[in-house]
């Protein structure tokens, strides 16, 4: 083996589009994926917020049949419709003993969240005889993995990670280190996530992290960087990345997309909620993904920001920015495509790292709409209102969670 991961397949499906094409072109355009709550009557749950970045106009059960799709968490079907996608794409077929070969391992922060709901108020209404007997299957967090290891007959490792807002970045990073120590050639990997319900809305509504002034124009309520933010706009959906040995995907005849360098996380230790505010943690997970991926400071063209639209975290990453790149006199472009789409929770590091391999692949950057007004608490080089073109080095994405997880990856052209 030569050591590189390369990527070989994209697919998503997420508030700003239903595959990789159109959640591109709606990115380069600044078009919002975000709006108001289709799910559920919001006022009924005496909710503040009532917006937020659903994924419409799919039916799964078009997709993968009603049997396979009744028997899926929203959550486990979104990611298996990111996977065909990107298996499609890939043209990654696993036979014989290569099925032992392939892994799979798929990220989320909260798994089958419909599905312990809705069983929830099954058994307390209607008795434990009227639960789902596919009800653990469901939530399990690993569910996502398991599917789309069954599926593609992806023998491998398969596991899950779960690490709040950095789960999907983790999942993609852990992954690279499994195929770089050899325990497999490929690996199906990314994140998802279906949290739109009345209780994970109050839950982050309570905790005062969502952005409750903007019911009336849903479209401006993801800010990041932007002085006037106040607070992120919760999102669904799921991104899946195959990622492959490179000698496994050459002699195989795979079309490379790009090279998946480096993989850096740390923790705060601080606070379950808060990020620690000299962003100890985040600029170490930084840093180690540019030492993993044997990258210097100046190498870095890009970096898709975490950039939730809170006040706290956009301050705490801007800092880290600082302190890392700006400090040397290089202003990194920066942008947080969470202006459109909104917050994935365990599944936004995954739509960010196919985001940034388009932005490596293609040359562009997206914009970060909705930055109007410069915080000088976050004096960085936002990348605003349109695209932008990415010139010659490395992308970062960073991801950071509840509990203290900071996560980066960093991506570049591949070279051959």
């Amino acid at each position: 083996m030569s050591g590189k991961v390369v990527i070989t397949g994209l697919g998503t499906v997420n508030p700003v589009g239903n595959s990789v094409a159109e959640t591109w072109d709606n990115l380069l355009a600044g078009k919002s994926g975000i709006d108001r709550v289709k799910a559920f009557e919001p006022e009924q749950w005496d909710l503040k917020c009532h917006i937020a970045g659903e994924v419409t106009g799919i039916d799964p059960a078009e997709i993968l049949g009603k049997k396979e799709a009744r028997r899926l968490d929203r959550f486990s079907q979104m990611a298996l419709l990111a996977a065909n996608q990107a298996m499609e794409q890939s043209g990654l077929v696993p036979e014989g003993e290569d099925r032992y070969e392939v892994g799979t391992l798929v990220g989320t922060g909260i798994g089958g969240a419909n599905t312990l709901v809705d069983q929830s108020y099954a058994v307390r209404e209607r008795g434990a005889r009227r639960v789902n007997p596919f009800t653990v299957p469901m939530l399990m967090p690993n569910a996502g993995s398991g599917i789309i290891s069954i599926k593609f007959n992806a023998w491998g490792p398969s596991f899950a990670t779960v690490s709040a807002c950095a789960s999907a970045a983790d999942a993609i990073g852990v992954a690279m280190d499994i195929i770089r120590s050899g325990r497999a050639k490929a690996m199906i990997t990314g994140g998802s996530e279906a949290a739109i319900i009345p209780v994970c809305l109050a839950g982050f509504e309570q905790a005062h992290a969502l952005n409750t002034d903007s019911n009336e124009n849903p479209k401006l309520a993801s800010m990041p960087f932007d002085r006037d933010r106040s607070g992120f706009v919760l999102s669904e959906g799921s991104g899946i990345l195959i990622l492959e040995d490179e000698d496994f995907a050459r002699e195989r005849g795979a079309n490379i997309i790009a090279e998946l360098a480096g993989y850096g996380a740390a923790t705060d230790g601080h606070h379950i909620t808060a990020p620690e505010p000299e962003g100890r943690g985040a600029t170490r997970a930084v840093s180690t993904a540019l030492k993993n991926a044997h990258l210097n400071i100046d190498d870095v063209a890009h970096i898709n920001a975490h950039g939730t639209s809170t006040v706290m975290n956009d301050k705490m990453e801007s800092l880290v920015i600082n302190r890392l790149f700006n400090s040397a006199g290089n202003r990194v472009p920066v942008t947080s495509t969470k202006s459109m789409s909104g917050h994935l929770g365990g599944a936004a590091g995954a739509l960010e790292a196919v985001v940034s391999v388009k932005t490596v692949e293609s040359g562009w950057i997206p914009p970060t709409i909705n930055y109007d007004t410069p915080d000088p608490e976050c004096d960085i080089e936002v990348v605003a209102p349109h695209a932008r073109e990415l010139g010659s080095g490395a992308v970062l994405s960073n991801s950071f969670g509840f509990g203290g997880h900071n996560s980066c990856l960093a991506f570049r052209t591949y070279g051959g």
